[in-house]
């Protein structure tokens, strides 16, 4: 009995021994003495069977940490694979609608502390699908409460539209000056080579004037 009982003794502190220094190695002991706390608190004849659960319990954790590791990693790849799968399906739609403008998509050509002047680059450098209105280009003027728009005049025919505000527009062709009263709905016609000038009659609000432009030299281009 003494020697069953020694031998016993001795199966039990190796198994607790090798078990110990592998959830040393792996986890830094903590949890290997608890486990080991636990089964010197039953008796004797427990303790073997006790600890080698407790090494089993620890093998399935460790089994199931890597099962998650491995889900975060594959889950990481597919975020991945998620946004550059949107990204193309953003390109996509920019292809299938070429015809929608940001205020990005305008070019600032003339700007001052009283308002500016925005250009839509050619719609025919847009999109192939636009070919048909390359002689067309739009543009926006924006002015500053108060200010005035110096005279001017383009190669291009002007249908203008009062988006927002309102003020005095005038236009001198073939020596014949005409003045309108303008507001917000409204729409002007400014021919090509005709003299133009406008004044934001308003004290708070921004005189937004949107053009349409019909080239008549090059298409797409005007001065």
């Amino acid at each position: 009995i003494v020697v069953l009982l020694v031998t016993l003794l001795c199966a039990a502190a190796a198994v607790a021994s090798s078990w110990e220094d592998d959830n040393h190695h792996h986890h830094g002991g903590h949890k290997s003495w608890r486990c080991v706390r636990r089964c010197e608190d039953r008796p004797w004849h427990q303790r073997p069977r006790c600890l080698e659960q407790c090494r089993e319990e620890e093998r399935e954790k460790r089994q199931e940490r890597s099962r998650h590791e491995a889900d975060d990693r594959s889950g990481e790849g597919s975020s991945e694979d998620e946004r550059e799968r949107e990204q193309e399906k953003e390109e996509k739609q920019k292809d299938r609608r070429p015809y929608v403008f940001d205020r990005r998509s305008f070019r600032r050509v003339v700007r001052s502390e009283q308002g500016s002047l925005r250009v839509l680059r050619p719609f025919d450098e847009v999109s192939r699908l636009l070919r048909g209105i390359r002689d067309y280009r739009v543009a926006v003027l924006e002015a500053n409460p108060r200010s005035f728009v110096v005279p001017s005049h383009t190669d291009a025919h002007c249908i203008c539209y009062v988006a927002e505000g309102e003020g005095v527009v005038t236009t001198i062709e073939n020596g014949e000056r005409r003045s309108y009263t303008i507001k917000q709905g409204h729409v002007f016609v400014a021919p090509a080579g005709a003299v133009t000038y406008l004044a934001n009659t308003d004290g708070r609000k921004k005189l937004v004037i949107t053009k349409i432009l019909h080239t008549i030299s090059v298409p797409g281009e005007f001065q």
